[in-house]
């Protein structure tokens, strides 16, 4: 047996609710480490850092607001008015502000996707986003423009504080944990900023009570 193995066999037999115990065992004897000040306004400080990413930001406080929000958006870029969104959002009524919005993931056709997030961060800017049936993560790396409904209520100071938003709302984290932090981009090539390398061209965040 190589070590590979062997460490892949202790992992199969290690009991899920043992490993859970081990984590949370490890983090109370861990203490937090030094956090900057908390922000007084965790809301505008999140806009603020946003903004210096290169995210667009729009607020409402009507959920049903939201399709009107995104169709003056993406018509005054003369963008589609048409792609994909989370099953959960399914319900706003896109048709009426007259986008297509349909609930599936995004296939490589999809020019627009509309998610939420778990939470955001306002000490970055960043989306904490979740991976799972009724949130594809696809919906939000796949098209060119990527729209974020976010509850103003999820927005943390750190991200200390995402993950124990995390593990107090989760019994086990997801497959998968995404990081969004304003559109894709990279410097690889002479050292020139480029958004859209890897992922979205453009992320807009509409700020909204997610309250049907």
């Amino acid at each position: 047996m190589n070590a590979r193995e062997k460490i892949l066999g202790k992992i199969r037999n290690t009991p899920a609710n043992a490993s859970m115990a081990a984590i949370a065992e490890h983090l109370a004897q861990h203490p937090r480490g030094p956090l900057p000040p908390r922000p007084d306004n965790l809301v505008a400080h999140f806009k603020e850092r946003a903004l210096k990413l290169s995210s667009d930001v729009r607020e409402t406080a009507d959920l049903m607001e939201v399709p009107t929000l995104l169709a003056n958006y993406l018509n005054e870029r003369k963008l589609p008015v048409n792609g994909v969104c989370w099953p959960s959002l399914s319900r706003l009524p896109w048709s009426a502000a007259g986008l297509d919005m349909q609930p599936r993931p995004a296939k490589n056709q999809d020019l627009v996707g509309v998610t939420g997030a778990f939470c955001a961060i306002a000490e970055t800017g960043t989306l904490m986003m979740l991976s799972g049936e009724q949130t594809p993560a696809t919906t939000s790396l796949l098209p060119e423009t990527h729209v974020a409904v976010l509850d103003p209520d999820r927005i943390v100071a750190t991200m200390e504080d995402a993950w124990d938003m995390l593990r107090k709302e989760y019994r086990q984290p997801p497959r998968a944990v995404n990081f969004i932090s304003g559109p894709s981009r990279t410097a690889d090539i002479e050292q020139t900023v480029t958004l859209g390398a890897h992922g979205p061209y453009r992320v807009l965040l509409i700020l909204a009570p997610l309250k049907f």
